[in-house]
């Protein structure tokens, strides 16, 4: 019987059918196979051994079953399906049960159902020949060949570095970049040698598993890591010693905490709120014994997520507590608003502990709480508008600019008799690049300030008056002036100020009951009749034209001056130099001689069309909505003494306006004129951080001019004269000493730039000056004009002659001793003086400074020095000072205006005590003076200070306790430099000083250049940080910004100098990323973000690096926070040159003033 009956007939040819009489023997033949051969068998045994010694376990090569040879059995096509069959659904099975790894193009599944799917296409149905069998298997054997896959069982000889070369080509490779991953070896050579040379040198090493490669790439983690920040915000383990203290062990022990309990502890007890019983029951544990529930229940209380989350849950549930109770509370809003920052740092308190691991500290998430707690507290306050301010605050995170632009309308209408709302709300709209032009926010100021006085004059019923809206309103208008200033439109900036000062002090009696809306259309009519204004020749005020009008007018006489002009063609020197150095001089010398409004000549016959720059005409429509009503004398005075502060006039008191920082666009603010000279006398500017008018340069060049053009000198006198004639008695002194100050800050500027004959002849303009002053009989006893003019002959260099003038100073006073602050003043001034001459302290107590301090004491009148000082005198002089300071400090003011005064004599008292006894006791006694007075004005001064901020709105008066320790600084300074004295009392005077006023610009001036000296720069570094993080004022980063600086200029220098081998001495690397961490600190601060000087000391400092993308990214970062300041556009025309049209192009969209157009510069290189 046949295994196969339907085959059971089939004869081989050549041979006889099966029913024939041989067909009976041969009906088994079928169970031998004569193309068997077992010697084939065994070596292809022994080849599969090999082969498997070799290649891993885990290679995709490797086949169970052998398929080296093609069988010449006759297998039929139903066992063949079947077969073909079986593996595919083996092979479904095996992707499905892994679905994650991915199919290689040597996937040995897939070339198995190839060679499968050839075999049966080549396979006969029935049995062939032996020739047959043979062409079947080369032609078998020549597809397994030309396949993509190859089984190393199908190799004949293989061996341990057995490899094909693949002709077949993949179009792929056109379509991506690169091979395909599988394709590539995973093999890397090692050396440099040719291959084919010398095959002992190539050396391979293949790829290792993935798990053991990423344990290879595994490095220890740094602090700053994920995983090791975290485990740096946990709290760390109670550390408890139970023993006595009478018996102290060798060490403290530390309980360990078991992490895998406490992990399940914590998944099935969040909140901490079960006892350890029901904590084991929820684990589906046993009860454990009493002896190690306590060490459990010390474990949980020990750990550290548990006692950070227990201590954040209370601190939430209080917040929760507050508001609810008192939902009134805005102080508690606002604290639990701050508090999110606190909760976000650490983990989370009512997530459990892998979602602890997994959360991640969104500054989105916290904006969104912040906001959401906002929205509560709005609910239950409607009315508040800090409230609102805030939310605002955070919405600019999520909302686009004119989403914002319209929430900020909305609370303008609701609250639109808020001064404080308004400067924000102009500040905002101020910063916003994208809606940014001059006409619009120059309008918007103007729409702020008629709003204001319609409530202050009661016509907007539905708004009370606030307190304060006075004093808001004028530093808004001087925030007006500085911004147009700022943005190159300097003429509306003074017709601003000409024509306040004209509504104000010259107003016609007829229009002063009025309303402000209406004073201003009866002004109107005087602002375009042509008339001189203030500072302009012949200008005699809104009063006496008005007056005049009804009379039948004046008429204007001819001025036979002819002002001498420069000629436009000759502004250009050099045409050699490039394009944008051109543009720059041009644009300078223009923004410096034109800076005053022009207006038509009638004795010339001039008209409006006459204007070469239709820009510098100012139109009443410009100025108008902005004109407001002082009625308060004290604010009238700021007005006046702002005007000349923007003209670059030092007044008696600093002045800034509201918003400082805003206005802050000049790095002088860290130039000490004669700091290291004449330490004692050293001059400190109030105007210090902002541009005068008519200067305007780039960063690196600086101030070119001293004072103004000859026309801009002219119209500071014109106003001087036009003011005295308001002013009478003690405020015309104080003009008086102004003019004065301006005349000799220009002499200091002239001594700096070492000009001689400038000198001379400004030195000649200001001693005449002073004289005529002086002659006025009611100067002739003003003992402060007298030490200046004194003052003056000693900067130029007339010594003897100042020592005449100050004799004759203290000659004619009036015998008041210490108590005249003037007196004091001017001895004090004399001595200090005359104590900078000194070389030594040996033999001073015989000098003219301490014969000077001693006859102040005296009631008599002074004599002056004759070469010696009794030794009586001298105690009776110490007497004196210790007796009057006893019995000031006892004192009490009774008025402010006492106090002010009181103020004044108070600093020169203790500076003139102070100066004797380092004269003729010593430096310690001295110190010794400083330092009680000090500890007596500490907590005065202080709240002095507060009170003066609150109530004296943009006036600044300098404290008492800040004047003595400038003296106290200042006489430090000079003894070190005449003598050998430690650092450390001079650095700890100014750290305390420098603590309670954080904007003190003199202060820092002062700590900067004695820190320069230090070796180490870890404690000026600390005490910086520190004051940064309790104060919001921007001059700690200022100054911290440039002592760093000054450090990297130090150690380049010393880097550079060519004197042969250098070892630095001073270990400092990374100072440019410290530098630069600091500008990036201080842009986010809320002061920092809207200062340009901030902005162009940052683009300056990545500009001297050389990285010009850098350099190109920050100035548009910055044009993003400050787009009305013209000095940025001109930085970057200087840093980047060839931008200059673009540059210019935006400059000409965003309305900013450019003096000198392309076109026009064009036309003046041909001529």
């Amino acid at each position: 019987m046949a295994l196969f009956p339907a085959f059971a007939g089939a004869a081989q040819p050549g041979e006889p059918p099966a029913g024939s009489s041989e067909g009976s023997t041969r009906d088994l033949d079928w169970l031998s196979n004569p193309s068997f051969s077992a010697e084939d068998a065994l070596l292809l045994h022994q080849r599969t051994t090999e082969v498997a010694n070799l290649i891993p376990e885990k290679s995709p090569l490797i086949r169970t079953s052998s398929r080296s040879e093609f069988s010449e059995e006759s297998d039929t096509d139903e066992s063949l399906k079947q077969t073909s069959k079986k593996k595919k659904k083996k092979k479904k099975k095996h992707h499905h049960t892994k679905k994650t790894k991915k199919k290689t193009k040597g996937d040995s599944s897939s070339s198995e159902s190839d060679v499968d799917v050839k075999h049966i296409k080549d396979k006969g149905s029935g049995r062939s020949s032996g020739k047959e069998a043979a062409a079947n298997l080369g032609k078998k054997a020549s597809n397994v060949s030309s396949s993509r896959s190859i089984w190393l069982d199908d190799i004949q000889a293989p061996t341990a570095d057995t490899f094909r070369i693949d002709k077949k080509p993949d179009p792929a490779n056109w379509a991506y970049k690169s091979l395909y991953r599988g394709d590539i070896a995973r093999y890397k050579r090692k050396g440099e040698s040719c291959l084919g040379i010398d095959a002992k040198k190539h050396c391979i090493t293949w790829d290792g598993s993935a798990s053991k490669r990423k344990q290879a790439q595994s490095r220890p983690e740094r602090y700053f890591t994920k995983n090791n920040v975290k485990m740096l915000n946990t709290d760390g383990i109670l550390v408890c010693n139970k023993n006595s203290p009478s018996d102290p062990p060798a060490f403290i022990p530390v309980s360990q905490v078991e992490t895998d309990d406490s992990s399940d502890t914590t998944e099935v007890n969040p909140l901490g709120i079960y006892d350890t019983s029901t904590t084991v029951w929820l684990q589906g544990k046993g009860c454990k014994s009493a002896d190690n529930e306590s060490v459990n229940t010390q474990q949980t209380i020990q750990e550290p997520g548990i006692n950070t989350n227990s201590i954040l849950m209370t601190k939430v549930e209080e917040y929760n507590r507050k508001v609810r109770e008192n939902p009134r509370d805005i102080d508690a809003w606002m604290e639990f608003i701050s508090f999110q920052d606190e909760l976000m740092r650490g983990p989370g308190p009512y997530a459990s502990k892998g979602e602890q691991e997994s959360r991640r500290k969104s500054l989105r998430l916290i904006l969104e709480k912040k906001l959401a707690i906002l929205e509560r507290a709005i609910e239950s306050n409607p009315s508040n508008v800090d409230l609102k301010l805030a939310r605002l605050k955070l919405c600019t995170e999520f909302w686009e600019p004119p989403a914002l632009i319209k929430e900020w309308q909305k609370l303008i209408f609701l609250h639109p008799n808020n001064p404080e709302m308004w400067k924000k709300y102009l500040l905002f709209c101020q910063s916003q690049f994208t809606t940014f032009s001059v006409s619009k926010i120059n309008s918007l100021y103007g729409k702020c300030l008629t709003t204001l006085a319609a409530v202050q004059d009661g016509s907007m019923v539905s708004h009370p008056l606030l307190p304060g809206t006075e004093e808001a309103m004028l530093a808004i208008f001087i925030q007006q002036c500085h911004f147009l200033r700022q943005a190159g439109h300097s003429e509306k900036a003074v017709s601003l100020f000409q024509a306040l000062i004209d509504f104000t002090f010259f107003k016609p009696d007829s229009v002063k009951d009025l309303p402000t809306r209406g004073q201003v259309e009866f002004f109107e009519p005087f602002w375009d009749s042509g008339e001189p204004r203030i500072g302009e020749k012949g200008a005699r005020g809104w009063k006496a034209w008005m007056h005049q009008q009804e009379k039948g007018g004046w008429v204007v006489k001819p001025d036979d001056e002819d002002d001498e002009e420069i000629d436009e063609d000759q502004e250009i020197k050099d045409k050699t130099l490039p394009k944008w150095r051109i543009w720059l001089d041009i644009e300078y010398s223009r923004e410096a001689r034109h800076w005053l409004p022009w207006r038509p000549d009638k004795t010339k016959k001039e008209t409006e069309e006459d204007c070469e720059d239709p820009e510098r005409q100012v139109l009443f429509d410009d100025l108008g909505p902005s004109l407001i009503r002082l009625s308060n004398p004290k604010l009238q005075h700021q007005l006046l003494y702002s005007f000349l502060q923007f003209l670059g006039v030092p007044c008696t008191s600093k002045l800034f306006p509201s918003s400082l920082y805003i206005a802050m666009d000049e790095n002088n603010i860290f130039d000490s004129v004669l700091y290291d000279e004449k330490p004692l006398t050293s001059v400190d500017f109030p105007l210090s951080g902002f541009n005068s008018i008519g200067h305007m340069d780039t960063m690196s060049r600086g101030r070119h001019q001293i004072g103004h053009c000859k026309e801009g000198e002219e119209f500071i006198q014109n106003i001087f004269h036009v003011l005295s004639q308001i002013f009478t008695g003690k405020e015309k002194s104080n003009l008086a000493i102004c003019w004065l100050q301006y005349e000799i800050s220009k002499v200091i500027h002239c001594l700096q730039a070492k000009k001689k004959k400038k000198l001379k002849a400004q030195g000649r303009r200001s001693k005449k000056l002073a004289k005529n002053f002086l002659k006025a009989p009611e100067n002739r006893n003003n003992l402060s004009l007298w030490k200046l003019y004194a003052y003056l002959e000693w900067l130029l260099g007339n010594t003897d002659d100042s020592r005449k003038v100050f004799d004759t100073a203290l000659s004619t006073a009036e015998t008041g001793g210490l108590k005249s602050a003037q007196l004091c003043s001017l001895s004090l001034l004399y001595a200090q003086l005359e104590v900078e001459l000194l070389e030594s302290t040996e033999g001073a107590v015989m000098s003219r400074a301490v014969h000077i301090l001693t006859k102040l004491t005296e009631n008599g009148p002074y004599v002056p020095y004759s070469g010696q000082v009794l030794p009586v005198n001298v105690l009776k002089a110490r007497k004196t000072y210790e007796h009057a300071l006893q019995d000031y400090l006892s004192r009490t003011p009774v008025s402010d205006q006492d106090q002010v005064n009181g103020t004044d004599q108070l600093v020169n008292l203790v500076g003139c005590y102070a100066l004797f006894q380092y004269l003729t006791v010593g430096i310690d006694a001295a110190v010794l003076i400083y330092t009680q007075a000090s500890e007596k004005l500490e907590v005065s001064g202080s709240q002095k200070c507060e009170n003066t901020g609150d109530n004296s709105g943009i006036l600044n008066f300098p404290t008492a306790l800040e004047a003595i320790t400038l003296l106290h600084t200042n006489l430090l300074r000079f003894h070190m430099k005449i003598s050998v004295y430690p650092l450390n009392p001079l650095r700890e005077a100014l750290t305390e000083a420098l603590k309670r006023y954080p904007s003190n610009q003199s202060l820092w001036r002062s700590y900067i250049h004695i820190q320069r000296k230090s070796h180490s720069a870890s404690k000026a570094r600390r005490f910086f940080d520190s004051v940064t993080r309790s104060t919001n004022s921007l001059e700690p980063w200022l100054f911290a910004i440039q002592a760093e600086q000054m450090r990297k200029k130090l150690t380049e220098k010393v880097q550079r100098a060519d004197v042969g081998e250098i070892h630095c001495t001073i270990p400092e690397t990374g100072l440019t990323n410290r530098i630069v961490a600091l500008f990036e600190h201080a842009v986010q601060s809320e002061n920092g973000a809207h200062c340009p000087l901030l902005w162009r000391m940052y683009l300056n400092f990545m500009a001297s690096l050389g990285k010009k993308e850098k350099s190109k990214g920050l100035f548009y970062k910055a044009l993003q926070n400050c787009p009305w300041a013209k000095v940025l556009y001109m930085d970057a025309v200087e840093y980047f040159p060839d931008d200059l049209q673009e540059t210019l192009d935006l400059m000409t969209e965003k309305e900013l003033r450019v003096r000198v157009p392309m076109e026009e510069l064009d036309l003046l290189l041909e001529i």
